[in-house]
């Protein structure tokens, strides 16, 4: 997922279940890579930074709705 697209959301919902599918994807990818069925070991750095990306905007929404 795009950074644009993460920033571009506002919902704290939405931003939970898209953090929830990610998270999903990052225990897939940990298993397939065990299992040696992952040539690119890329994505799961990718991964792990879309993350983070939707935890910092998470927090932005959070704390920007507290203030209000």
């Amino acid at each position: 997922m795009k950074a644009k697209d993460i920033f571009s959301k506002n919902s704290v919902s939405d931003l939970e279940s898209v953090l929830g599918d990610e998270r999903e994807r990052l225990r897939q990818f940990r298993f397939a890579v065990v299992q040696s069925k992952i040539k690119n070991v890329k994505s799961g750095r990718e991964t792990r930074r879309t993350i983070a990306r939707i935890l910092t905007r998470l927090n932005q929404v959070k704390k920007h709705d507290c203030t209000n």
